[in-house]
Order: structure tokens, then sequence, then C-alpha cells
């Protein structure tokens, strides 16, 4: 191979590369919705909503070690030697303070390898924003934007509003 076509190479794969990078760091701290997974095929409850989950779609709050939050639960994944998890904390922390019925959950991710394989957290922090029963609505990886995060907990207590007022509905007839 010529000099020129070496260098042509180089050139191709350090620009493929920092396509590649810039593409997961657009990614990184931005929530993405969780899209419902049908229930196992054997369950007949007529209970079951249309947004039932698998299991692993599903946090506990004896798997949490905490109690679910009335409606809506922040999980933050975290490790000793991870650099974003203070600001994180401190921000899933201020949210949860601020709004009536949020709760407020960190995971040493190190200690907790049943939990952290089993949701498939990758990297840390991870932010997980459950409903009120423990179903997982959205999911970060890396340190969020507080924009985003109000944004994907606002989602989670807006539906948690409509279904309590389906509750309602439904009482009445």
């Amino acid at each position: 191979m010529s000099v020129i076509g070496g260098f042509i190479v180089l050139v191709v794969v350090l620009v493929a590369a920092s396509a590649a990078g810039f593409g997961l760091r657009l990614r990184q701290g931005r929530f993405h919705e969780q899209k419902p997974k049908p229930a196992p095929s054997g369950r007949t409850d007529p209970a079951d909503s249309p947004r039932s989950t698998a299991p692993d779609a599903v946090v506990t709050a004896a798997e949490l070690g905490a109690p679910l939050g009335e409606r809506a639960t922040l999980v933050q994944f975290s490790t000793e030697f991870c650099t974003y998890c203070g600001p994180t904390r401190e921000l899933l922390a201020e949210v949860a303070r601020d709004r009536d019925g949020v709760a407020f959950v960190e995971i040493d991710a190190a200690r907790r390898m049943d939990l952290t394989r089993r949701l498939r957290v990758m990297s840390t922090p991870t932010v997980l924003v459950l409903d009120s029963a423990g179903v997982i609505e959205r999911r970060s990886s890396g340190q969020p934007r507080k924009p985003d995060l109000l944004a994907a907990v606002g989602s989670v207590l807006d539906r948690a509003g409509l279904d309590q007022a389906d509750l309602g509905r439904a009482g009445e007839g």
C-alpha cells in the first residue's frame, strides 16, 4: 500500500471513529422511554392493563431496599469511582424533594450486581424513572440534564394523574 493510500485509510478511520464518538456523546444523559413489554403469555388476569410488563421491566421495593414513591421513584445506579454520580445524586435528590410523591433511591452497582445485570446497567450513573408500581418508564445513561430529568419525571407524574382519574371514573360506574 502506498503512503497516500495509508493516509486515506487513516483519515477515513479517524472520521468514522469521531462520528461514532459524537453520536454516543449526544445520547449520554438523555432519557429514553422504555417500551412496554408484553406480559408472559400464561397470564389471563383481566386486571392486567395494556401496560402489563415483563418481570425485567419492574423493580420492587424489596429489590431497592426502600419504599417506592407514591407517584414515581428515581433510581440511580452509582459506583465509587464514578465522576458524574455525585452531581447526579444531588440533582435527583433535589427533584424528588421538590415533588410530592416522588422518592429517590441510590443503588451501588458494584454491590448489587444481580440487579445491575437484570436491568442491563452498563455504565454509571444510570438513572431509571419508575412509576408508582415500579414499572421502568424512562431511562438515562450518563449525567442527566435538569430539563431532561424534569420532562421525564413530569411525563410519569402526568401519567400517574391520568391513572388516578381513570380509577376515580371506574369507581363511579
